[in-house]
């Protein structure tokens, strides 16, 4: 039988490698994403061209979601599809368990981003997905991430933990 590892050890322990499926950015509150096939983000203030630029300190820089969550989304409305822009997160990820970077510095492309919250869903995604919209995101809108490292991010870029990154 197989020696069990302690809990820290297995929380610090995240091989996968995921990759960066989509980027979008909110020039402001109420327009249109608008997607990209790559985008700088800058330290301290998030994506170029997002309405958050230029918020320092601001825990909710950078939002991203599981691209695989768009798919329970759509399952809970009996949809086929949901397009990540309806959703207003920066950046879909598909491969790794967002959840996982909890307390936790992670790269993404050349950038490195620091885990700071969960990204829950607000009372517009009623509006964005109909009704029981926002019910169909708890749970799955994805996270916050702090700016630590500047760099460019692109479409297929990979999303990984290491134990390097602090």
């Amino acid at each position: 039988m197989a020696e069990s590892k302690p809990l820290q050890e297995l929380l610090d322990t995240l091989p996968q490698v995921g990759r960066v499926e989509w980027i979008g950015v909110r020039p402001s509150r109420a327009a249109p994403m608008i997607e990209l096939e790559s985008v700088h983000i800058r330290m301290d203030k998030g994506l170029e061209g997002d309405r958050f630029n230029g918020s320092a300190g601001n825990p909710r820089q950078v939002t991203l979601i599981q691209h695989e969550h768009l798919n329970v989304i759509a399952a809970c409305l009996d949809r086929e599809f949901i397009s990540p822009s309806v959703l207003r997160r920066n950046i879909v990820v598909s491969g790794i368990n967002l959840l996982a970077f909890k307390d936790k510095v992670f790269r993404i492309g050349d950038a490195k981003l620091e885990y700071s919250g969960l990204c829950h869903p607000c009372s517009k995604m009623e509006r964005q997905l109909g009704e029981g919209g926002y019910n169909a995101m708890r749970g799955h809108g994805g996270i916050t991430a702090r700016v630590r490292e500047a760099g460019l991010v692109r479409l297929n870029d990979s999303v990984y933990f290491s134990n390097e990154c602090p």
